[in-house]
């Protein structure tokens, strides 16, 4: 069997489950969750025409469902909105490796990031969202190995750089991994270029080894 490289994994090929995307389109996922969702769909044209499917469905129950009453709470505020300034003109596209929804807590480029180092070529940047769940970056080195670690609750990875490997396949740009308490791994970075995640959890990871745990207390992951 050939090695994978990068060269060989153009296409996105690890999505988002059906009950992922369904509450994605329902708006009930917590910030971090619907970011890493909304930066996949972003990328993905299989998962955004299926976001976009489960919203139509979605919009068709809301035609069925009896009208209700708007309070005047409602009414005020619409007419407020109405009576506020025009937002301004959209401004102009620009090349970016970072996809759209990630430029409001990133910026427009990865270069731009504020890493933190972790050890051994590791650093992390943790993005603010609301409780729930928990969203960073992740930038491992080429050929650099995560700790063997499982999970306490799920953590989504979604690779905006580079790819990684562990025994569920090999991950490259655009692809997400979803993993559980199920899931044990050990991820190793491509050996061709440094890989950087978008990494969410809900629930503290569970590591193996002693150091890895004690290294936990302080990268808060």
């Amino acid at each position: 069997m050939t090695q994978k490289t990068h060269t060989q994994q153009s296409a996105i090929k690890h999505h988002l489950d059906e009950v992922t995307l369904i509450a994605y389109s329902a708006g009930t996922l917590p910030e971090a969750f619907n970011l890493i969702v909304a930066t996949h769909v972003s990328l993905c044209d299989t998962c955004r025409a299926a976001a976009q499917a489960y919203d139509a469905v979605g919009g068709a129950l809301l035609d069925t469902d009896e009208t209700s009453a708007l309070s005047e709470q409602s009414l005020a505020q619409v007419m407020a909105r109405l009576d506020a300034p025009a937002s301004p003109a959209p401004s102009k596209r620009i090349a970016s490796d970072v996809p759209a929804p990630l430029r409001d807590y990133i910026g427009d480029s990865l270069e731009g990031v504020r890493w933190r180092g972790l050890g051994m070529g590791v650093k992390q940047a943790i993005l603010p969202t609301s409780k729930g769940a928990s969203a960073r970056l992740l930038h491992i080195p080429a050929g650099a190995a995560m700790p063997d670690h499982s999970h306490n609750g799920t953590e989504m990875t979604l690779v905006l750089k580079g790819a990684f490997q562990d025994d569920d396949g090999y991950f490259a740009r655009g692809d997400i991994e979803i993993a559980d308490s199920d899931v044990q791994h050990i991820p190793v970075a491509d050996i061709h270029e440094d890989c950087i995640c978008l990494a969410v959890t809900d629930a503290p990871l569970r590591f193996s080894g002693l150091l890895p745990r004690i290294w936990q207390k302080f990268a808060r992951i």
